[in-house]
């Protein structure tokens, strides 16, 4: 998917889940862009179609090791994991939102004592 379409549906997405802000848009624009690697980068897997594949290091000897579009690919997904629950679209995501945005502002000492002058 490109760019254009990830961000209209991250941005829909945050819209209903009700943490849309106009000050997110530069995060959002980041994960679109991180999206479209990602797809991307999963493709290049699918069509090597390999999960494991030979390396041979330094010394000459031959081992086996995880394709590296594969790994580009899950770190891909990892990164974009952290940016779904800044945005509050992931559960624990949402619920530190909802709770940082729940909580009331504790009151100073001078706050309160003058509160209790009224």
């Amino acid at each position: 998917m490109k760019q254009k379409a990830w961000k209209s549906r991250i941005k829909k997405q945050c819209e209903q889940a009700g943490t849309y802000r106009p000050y997110f848009d530069s995060m959002i624009t980041a994960l679109s862009q991180l999206l479209e690697q990602k797809d991307k980068a999963y493709e290049a897997f699918v069509d090597d179609g390999r999960i494991t594949t030979e390396y041979t290091n330094k010394n000459g000897a031959t081992n086996i090791v995880k394709n590296p579009k594969l790994k580009a690919w899950e770190e891909l997904n990892q990164e974009a994991l952290a940016y779904w629950q800044a945005l509050g679209l992931s559960p624990a995501g949402l619920k530190k939102i909802n709770e940082n945005a729940m909580k009331s502002k504790p009151k100073s000492a001078l706050a309160e004592a003058l509160s209790g002058l009224k």
